[in-house]
Parts: structure tokens; sequence; C-alpha cells
């Protein structure tokens, strides 16, 4: 989510390996001429753009897959004092506050820092992440299905509680998914501490679905998706990504001129990804040259058709698809980090007791 696969968070189990090349992590920091890069699943980078980093750097680059965004950095914690590898990619701001309370990374101004954009800029005192990319989670719809019923899609959360759309509305757990807990996220910045409840009810009350994790919410419960037509899927809307339409002309074949599902824009809620440098990595001089390589001009502008997520670089280059069929939200919710922090694992616990009891 972003792409997060094709287009949104992956919810896997497993450790993978995408590259391994050279020998394992030994020896004091910098010695080593293998970099290991510990993500979520839904990392992925052009064959060409990492060779050209590792010609340039002299390190192999090893990239280990921990599952979706939320276990990968419970993992992350969980062995930060004897990582898995070097640099740590994916905790979003959702689950920032976790990482950085528990010590998971060690300070690094990554060079080009200057250019992010500066919205995304935190921690700017201590420096242990650097921002790397942004998506918007949001509600996409199914545009033959509105066409089909004669019936305007949803534009904001408020419609979609009307009866209207009652049993069209399929999202993620937010305890299990990334999507999910921003769309929760996204309400509670909406409606506030003492109304997110409230709304919550009435959606319940007009027949959400809740499944595990975005792929079955949008692979197989999602009528507007290429996966979820195979399945037959009855549902119009799903949280998803903006940038799930671009994707959805992207993979097509043949490709369509327009995009088979929008955005509702009123629901989005801004997640921005993030890097560091792990805490006890043992090649720190490669580790530093990665997290450089990753706001480097030639990753940023990579990224987006590889992981559908935006660049957070100022001069990076947006593709043309994501621009006609997936913008950036104009007035996404957002919240604090430190608010994030101090709510997170509430909210959740009382939408569960909500929702799902």
């Amino acid at each position: 989510m972003t792409k997060r696969t094709t287009t949104a968070v992956v919810i896997g189990l497993g450790l993978a390996t995408l590259s391994a090349c050279g020998s394992s992590d030994s020896g004091g920091a910098g010695d080593s001429k293998t970099v290991t890069l510990v993500s979520h699943d839904s990392w992925a980078v052009s064959k060409s753009v990492l060779e050209d980093f590792e010609k340039q750097s002299g390190y192999k680059v090893r990239v280990l897959k921990d599952g979706d965004a939320g276990q990968a950095v419970n993992k992350a914690i969980l062995t930060k004092d004897n990582p898995q590898g070097d640099v740590f990619f994916g905790v979003d701001n959702t689950l920032l506050s976790r990482a950085l309370d528990n010590g998971l990374f060690q300070s690094y101004e990554a060079k080009g820092s200057d250019r992010i954009v500066q919205q995304y800029r935190i921690d700017q005192d201590r420096h242990r992440v650097t921002p790397i990319d942004s998506g918007d989670i949001c509600v996409n719809y199914d545009k033959a299905y509105f066409s089909k019923h004669k019936l305007a899609p949803p534009a904001s959360f408020d419609d979609l509680i009307k009866p209207a759309y009652k049993n069209l509305l399929v999202t993620e757990n937010a305890a299990t998914s990334s999507p999910g807990l921003g769309f929760l996220l996204g309400t509670a910045a909406k409606y506030g501490d003492d109304g997110w409840q409230d709304y919550w009810k009435k959606l319940k009350a007009n027949g959400v679905k809740v499944v595990d994790g975005w792929e079955q919410a949008y692979n197989d419960e999602f009528s507007g998706s290429a996966g979820g037509k195979k399945a037959k899927a009855d549902r119009p809307l799903v949280v998803s990504y903006a940038s799930s339409p671009p994707a959805e002309v992207i993979y097509a074949d043949p490709k369509p001129k327009t995009a088979p599902t929008g955005v509702a824009s009123g629901t989005c809620f801004r997640q921005v990804e993030y890097a560091g440098l792990l805490s006890n990595a043992k090649n720190t001089k490669g580790g530093k040259a990665l997290l450089d390589f990753l706001i480097s001009v030639k990753f940023q502008d990579d990224m987006p058709l590889n992981m559908f997520v935006y660049p957070v670089r100022e001069t990076a280059q947006v593709p043309e698809e994501f621009v006609k069929f997936g913008p950036q939200a104009k007035d996404p919710e957002t919240l604090a980090p430190a608010k994030i922090a101090a709510n997170r694992d509430q909210w959740v616990k009382s939408w569960t007791s909500l929702v799902l009891k």
C-alpha cells in the first residue's frame, strides 16, 4: 500500500529471500560486503536499479521478507538485540511509535534527506527513521456496479452509513491488517475520540463485512478487482488504496482506457512508510549506504510502479497512470504519531469488541 503486491498490503506469513548474494553478515560493523534489508512482503525494486546500487556501492543486497507490516515490525522488535539484518523498511505511521519506543533504530541522517517533502519529515532531532514513500488508504468502488444500479458511488465516510450502501462494503480487520488499521484511524481522525465508536456502530448496522486481510478483501470479496470478478465477488466497496485503480489498468491485458474502479476521496487516510538503520546492525556502513539509496532519485523514480506507492523525494517522477487514475487525496485524514501512539492499542481493542463481537 502499499502497492503491497500489485496494489496494497499482502497479508502473508513466512520468511522469504528476494535477493541473496555473497556471504552472510559476519565480523565487525562495515566488514561485510553483504547488506541485509528486512521488510514486509511487498518490497519490490527493478532488477537493474538494484544491480546499479550493488555495482556502485560494492555491497550485495540480501532481502528478508517477513510477513505483513505489523508482523514484520513485531518480529524486528523481538530480535533487536540480535537483528536479522541491517536496515528495516516498511514501518508506517500507524506503528512507528511502537518501533521507536522499543529502540528498534539507531540514528543516521541519510544523504538526500533535505530533499524529502517537508510534511513527511519527522524525528528531525534524532534521525532514527527516514521517510521512503506515502500512500492513501481509501474506499474503492466498482464503477460497473454503480452504473448498473444507477446509484452514485459514496464519496465520504458519512455516505457509507446511508441505507443506499447497506451490505456493500468489505474492510479488513484493524487488529491484523495495515489498511484495516488505517481505515479505523481515518474514522478516529474524522469523528474524534467521542464519535468514532458511534460511527462504527452505524457502519456495522449497515452491513459492513470484516475479513482478516487485504488479499481476501480485495481479490476475493471486491467485485471491481480482476480477482474479484473471477471469484464472482459481490461487494462493490472495499477498503484499499488510492493507487489500486492504476494497478487495475497497468496489470490488465488488454489495458482499458479508464480504470474499472474509483476512489471515494472523502474516505482517505494518509499512510507514510519509513526505513531505519537497525540497532545492533552488523554492517552499519552498508546499512547507511542502503538508506542513502532508498531516497535516491533512481530508487524513488523506480518505486511507484513496483510497490504502488508515491515517492517522498521532491524531484521524483510520478507515473502518468498514477496522475490519471490514482491521484493522492487532496485532503486526507491524518493523525499525529503521538496521538496514534497514545490511543492505537485501546482503539483497536475497543473496535474489536464493538465490531467483531
